[in-house]
């Protein structure tokens, strides 16, 4: 027998093989068995008003994950997010006499902005990302609370603002749509133009897609924008499901897109990613706290809104261990 089909090396192997199955499937089938729980423990989980109800509150993480998404690809990361979000509600909130979309578009320009300037510092300045997304998310608090007055500001409802947040049709959330159709473009951008292999050859090595005359800087330029636009559409989401421009909201929105992205696959060191298995991601983490709503509902347990941080810190760096832990494996088959 060849030292290459020995006992040990087989062995290796198949724990290889098993790692990257978890590593593709793993998050589907950690959702697949979340549902199948909360279906037979509490009457009506899996009920219409349940399900849109979990979607349309979620589209707003899932919107900031998409962005966070391509950020991260690139090997980078977008700690902003929340604050730009917050920026963007209040700026809706302000636009709001002047119909649904003068307020959209008004507001997604404002994150789209902030999203640009992370993106032109961190290519061009060659500033960290970490650095930078920190420095910015300060700057798009102060710019929130600035603009807000330092309180909420209410929006108008007489002239349809809030039909995006709260409207449906047919019974379906406007924002769970909203949701569907950016990830369905999402997908088919990283997956099927230019850009979308750009992004992922720079994540995988930044250097060798230089060489292969890649504009590296224009890449990086645009995956910040993007999570800027995100983040600017959850904030109009934001303000238009709860009635509000809320300049202190947000705080914690980029632990939860990260958590996200990183359960759903995608490597922190960039290179490897997918859309879909964001919005998986996105999923699990919304119906775990759905259930934990379920629960205190029974009396099981009793946990303040503060114990979502704590959760999602936990989740992530569960997440993160295991995430290394594949790669090892996976990275000793080959």
């Amino acid at each position: 027998m060849s030292l290459l089909n020995s006992p040990a090396d087989l062995a290796q192997d198949r724990r290889a093989r098993v790692a990257s199955v978890l590593q593709r499937y793993g998050v589907l089938v950690a959702l697949a068995l979340l549902l199948l729980f909360g279906a037979l423990r509490y009457p009506g989980f899996l009920g219409a008003y349940n399900v849109f109800t979990v979607l349309g509150y979620n589209s707003m993480f899932g919107l900031i994950a998409l962005g966070m998404t391509f950020v991260i690809i690139t090997g980078g990361i977008d700690l902003s997010v929340g604050s730009v979000a917050a920026f963007a509600s209040v700026i809706g909130a302000l636009l709001s006499p002047h119909g649904l979309w003068p307020a959209l578009l008004g507001a997604v320009a404002a994150a789209t902005l902030l999203g640009l300037i992370n993106g032109l510092l961190i290519a061009y300045a060659r500033i960290l990302p970490f650095i930078t997304t920190l420095a910015m998310l300060l700057a798009a608090r102060g710019l929130a609370l600035l603009f807000a007055g330092n309180q909420s500001v209410s929006v108008d409802y007489d002239h349809g603002f809030t039909a995006l947040g709260q409207g449906n049709l047919g019974g379906v959330p406007y924002t769970a749509i909203l949701l569907g159709v950016a990830y369905i473009v999402g997908a088919l951008v990283l997956r099927s133009t230019p850009f979308g292999r750009h992004v992922l050859a720079v994540g995988g090595n930044e250097e060798a897609a230089r060489l292969m005359g890649l504009n590296v800087e224009r890449v990086k330029v645009l995956v910040y924008t993007l999570s800027g636009a995100m983040a600017g559409l959850a904030g109009v989401i934001l303000a238009s499901q709860f009635g509000a421009g809320q300049p202190t909201e947000g705080l914690g929105w980029e632990l939860t897109a990260i958590a996200s992205v990183v359960v759903g696959g995608t490597l922190l060191t960039g290179g490897l990613g997918s859309v879909g298995s964001t919005l998986v991601g996105v999923l699990l983490l919304g119906i775990i706290f759905n259930i934990l709503n379920f629960e205190n509902g029974r009396g099981t347990i009793s946990l303040s809104a503060y114990w979502q941080s704590v959760i999602r810190g936990a989740f992530l760096l569960l997440v993160v261990v295991l995430q290394n832990q594949l790669t090892q494996r996976k990275g000793r088959r080959t």
